[in-house]
Order: structure tokens, then sequence, then C-alpha cells
């Protein structure tokens, strides 16, 4: 009896064992590579684009230009009149630019930059290797890039709003760190929602879902090691990937508003709150949903809250009523 109660127990943990390693090896090839992302054809991408720049419902539409930023494929509408400034949307977890282009409807009185992080679109199409998400260590390095050169381009950092969701968020709240600590001045302003507070919480998150259920006590170690073995594969330590660790005691000056979801298991409200702690200005629109919902649930209300914020920390024309500079020639 005693042989068969100890081969029991060895049986259970061996398989808890093994259901655990499986478990946090599916999750780290999900957080470095997303199984439902697949870039859009490159017809249909032209084809919204086509549509973005004919406008429409109120948004005046614009001019595409693309350049190249080193590695990177910046994307930018110019408006038809003079803009005051320039927003950079930045995509989420398993997006990229073409999913997120549709955001600069919310801004229709700035013109509009996008590009997808690490080119993963291109790079798919291609039938290359897909470049791994590092959650947020290299993307933001890539935000900070692209604003260096829309500063260099003639758009003052003052006028500059960044704007992401779910892992953009994130992306943002890192590059807006560099960028603050940088000693240059503040950006116009943030719009953010539903910033994950790690890889490795956003792991065990992904692990738990939308209801706890009774193996759940298994998450924050599925979590760990997820996020290790993710952190090997993209090649990054999964420590930088902890947004309040990467802000440190900065004090923001930068204004920001914030969608903050406050029924979301991904991204945890109280982050979001500690998060939201760390700016000057800042204001909270508490949505009683999960992160990437705000908009539905709060309807026109999530268009008027972004162009109200705008309004106020861009209140006018560039100086001199000349706005923004005249677009270039599209080099694709």
């Amino acid at each position: 009896m005693r042989r068969l109660l100890i081969a029991g127990v060895f049986s259970i943990l061996l398989g808890t064992g093994g259901f655990v390693l499986w478990k946090a090896s599916a999750v780290a090839h999900e957080l470095v590579d997303p199984p439902f992302y697949h870039p859009q054809p490159l017809a249909r991408v032209q084809a919204t684009y086509a549509d973005l720049a004919a406008g429409s419902d109120g948004d005046p539409g614009g001019t595409w230009t693309c350049e190249n930023v080193r590695s990177l494929q910046l994307w930018i509408l110019h408006r038809k009149c003079p803009a005051p400034g320039v927003v950079l949307l930045l995509h989420g977890f398993g997006d990229d630019r073409w999913g997120t282009s549709p955001a600069l409807r919310w801004f229709p009185r700035l013109d509009a930059a996008i590009f997808t992080y690490l080119r993963r679109d291109d790079a798919i199409r291609a039938g290359g290797p897909a470049p791994p998400i590092t959650f947020g260590v290299r993307e933001s390095n890539e935000v900070v890039r692209v604003v260096h050169q829309l500063e260099r381009e003639g758009f003052p950092r003052n006028r500059i709003v960044l704007m992401g969701r779910s892992l953009g968020a994130g992306v943002g709240l890192m590059a807006l760190a560099h960028l603050e600590r940088e000693g240059q001045g503040p950006l116009a302003g943030i719009v953010w929602e539903g910033a994950p507070a790690s890889s490795r919480d956003f792991a065990e998150r992904l692990v738990r879902g939308p209801a706890d259920r009774w193996w759940h006590f298994l998450a924050p170690p599925i979590g760990y090691l997820a996020s290790r073995y993710a952190g090997h594969l993209g090649g990054y330590d999964p420590e930088d990937t902890d947004v309040l660790r990467s802000i440190g005691a900065l004090r923001f000056r930068t204004p920001a508003l914030c969608f903050l979801a406050t029924q979301d298991r991904l991204a945890p409200p109280p982050v979001q709150r500690a998060l939201a702690a760390h700016f000057a200005h800042i204001q909270v629109v508490a949505v009683p949903t999960w992160h990437l919902h705000c908009s539905e649930i709060l309807g026109p209300a999530y268009a008027q809250d972004i162009a109200r914020a705008v309004l106020a920390w861009i209140p006018g024309p560039a100086k001199g009523g000349t706005g923004m500079p005249a677009p270039s020639p599209a080099n694709r």
C-alpha cells in the first residue's frame, strides 16, 4: 500500500512538472511570436491606406509618405491643411502598422505616423524568420529612434503625441521614460490604455485566462519559466520588460490621458494606477471592461476625450501658422 501511495504521489508530481514545462514552453513561444498574428497582403494594406487618405466621417484624410529610418519603415499621413502636430501610433501585441492605422481617425487635427516594430510584417511576407517580440525592450528603442527622426524633420518635441494600447502602451511608456531622461523637454502628450506590467506578469495572466480554475496555483511558476524562456528565445532580459521598473523614480512632465479598464485581467488596474501616479498631469478615464474595449464601451465619448486632451496639449497651429513639414516623395 505504501509503495502504491509513493508511486501515486510520484506520478502526480511528474505529471504536474511535465504540464508546467509544456505550458511554460507554449506560453514562451506565444510571447515571442503570437500564433494569431498574420500580416495582411500588401494589396489590402494599400487599400486601407487609400481609404484613410481619402478621409471620412469627419476625418480630413491626407497624403501618405514613406521613408526608411535605419532598419525601420516609417509611414506618415500628412493632412491636407497644415497640422499643428503629429501623433505616433504604436500597435499592440500581435498587431502591426496596418492594424493600428485606423486609429489615426481619432486625431483629425494631427498628422499621423506609424511603423511596425522590428519590421515583422515585411519579414513574414518575405518568407523569412520573424524577428522575436521582445515585449518592449527593443521596440521602445525603436520608438525613441522614430521620435528623433520626427524631430530632425521639423516636428518639435512638444508637438509630438504618442498613443499606444495593450503592448503599445507599455512600449510607449518605456520610450517616454527614455526620452524624458534625455533632458530635451516633454512631448506634447501620451494616450495609453492597458499596459502589461511585464512579460512575466503577462505570461502568468495568459495562463489564468478569463477566470481562475483550480490548477491556477501553477500560474506563477509557469509565468516565471515562460518569461525566462521567452527572454532566451528573444535575446533579452525579462526584467527589462517591467514597465514600472523602467520608469523608476521618474516623474513625467509629459501630460497623459489614460483609459483604465477596471475589469482587465491581462493589464491589472492596480498597475495602471501606479503608472498614472508617475505623471504630474494626467486624466484617467475608468471604464468597466478589458483593455482594447474601452472605445466600444465609451462610444463617441472615447474620441471626444482624446480630442479635448489633444486640444489642451496642442491648442493651435504651429508657430507662425506654417504647420508641419510638407510631404516628401514616398520611397515605396
